[in-house]
């Protein structure tokens, strides 16, 4: 029974979409694979790593009738990048095996039964459906997820909080050295739901949403979120556990204030990071009335001072930042100003874009 039949380039982007969450070594050894169920003309793969769950479905040639089955979903995209992108491509059932063919190639493989697939237990009931942009969601993905804790002991840190409440979406992330908080406006008036979603979903989530037109439909449970995008259905349990309280870490009412351009600071960040020591990357930030210097030394006594000049008033604070939390920030913004307001040497900064509160970082400071 010929299961489908396709270009290449068809067959490869679908697989591609859906294989991001397949983990190479797995205890189970049918996680490997895709699971493919046709019904007639429509094909859906699925893929699961037992916390996440990617569908997608597309519309293939081959013979009439319904099939279902696993394979190895890395070897499929392996064996097909090595083909012209316009070559037509068909996979046959036979035996236990599906055979997949291109050109004058073929490649015999093993599947596994489609019964013994884990599929996500969907949650009973969801809460209730809101639309936002796809290409919003991706900008606000970025502008936090790069705070995200990596392997932190408090595992609610290693994702993104996210909270629907009124018409407004927020997304914050934290590893407890800094915080990102993004907020965009919703379509319609949703209850308020929190929810933390992991890590590993966050960077599918980026990998996966495109800057073209068309929304993404959320819906979270207790312990589950569901996506729908682009023809592709997304379900991932969520992180347990308690975020801490966001409102209280950012700073209100700092009185020191400066404007300035964020791609010279960026610029300057980026040299006298090239002398800082390797484990504590700080450095110093002067700032004065009319001038910002950034300085910075390391273990061999090598020293660099970058100046900015600065439209500032108010007081001299010399304050130690570790600069890659400061260069993270800016080079995830694309604005052309950018606004730090200080209080003192001990008291963290909060970097926002002028005129919009849909953006703020704050960073401690570090002794240097």
């Amino acid at each position: 029974m010929i299961v489908l039949k396709a270009t290449q380039e068809k067959l490869l982007s679908v697989l591609q979409s859906v294989a991001g969450i397949v983990e190479k070594r797995h205890t189970l050894p049918i996680l490997a694979n895709v699971l493919l169920r046709k019904t007639g003309n429509n094909v859906q793969f699925t893929t699961s790593d037992l916390e996440i769950q990617i569908r997608t479905m597309a519309d293939m040639d081959g013979d009439a009738g319904n099939f279902t089955t696993t394979v190895g979903a890395r070897k499929m995209i392996d064996i097909l990048r090595t083909m012209p992108g316009d070559q037509t491509v068909s996979l046959e059932s036979s035996q236990n095996k599906l055979v997949l063919k291109g050109g004058k190639s073929r490649f015999t493989l093993q599947t596994l039964p489609a019964e013994d697939f884990p599929l996500v237990q969907e949650a009973p009931s969801f809460g209730p459906k809101f639309n936002v942009p796809q290409k919003a969601l991706k900008d606000l993905l970025n502008q936090v997820s790069f705070a995200m804790a990596v392997h932190d002991i408090r595992y609610y840190l290693n994702g993104i909080l996210f909270v629907a409440e009124g018409k407004q979406l927020s997304l914050v992330a934290t590893d407890g050295h800094r915080l990102a908080y993004a907020s965009a406006m919703l379509d319609v008036e949703v209850p308020r739901q929190e929810v933390i979603l992991p890590r590993k979903t966050v960077l599918e989530l980026q990998r996966l949403l495109s800057d073209a037109e068309g929304a993404i439909e959320m819906q979270f449970a207790n312990n589950q979120a569901k996506f729908a995008f682009g023809g592709m259905e997304f379900v991932t349990k969520l992180v347990e556990g308690k975020f801490p309280d966001y409102n209280r870490v950012i700073p209100k009412n700092h009185r020191n204030a400066v404007t300035l351009g964020r791609a010279p600071l960026l610029a300057s960040l980026q040299r006298t990071a090239i002398l800082t020591s390797e484990k504590f990357k700080g450095v110093r930030l002067n700032i004065e009335p009319g001038t910002l210097r950034v300085a910075s030394n390391n273990a061999e006594q090598e020293e660099a001072v970058d100046e900015l000049d600065i439209d500032y008033g108010g007081d001299a604070i010399e304050i130690g930042f570790n600069v890659t939390y400061l260069i993270d920030a800016l080079a995830n913004m694309d604005q052309d100003m950018v606004k730090i307001e200080l209080a003192d040497a001990n008291s963290s900064a909060l970097l926002t874009i002028p005129e919009n509160a849909s953006f703020k970082y704050v960073v401690m400071p570090m002794r240097i």
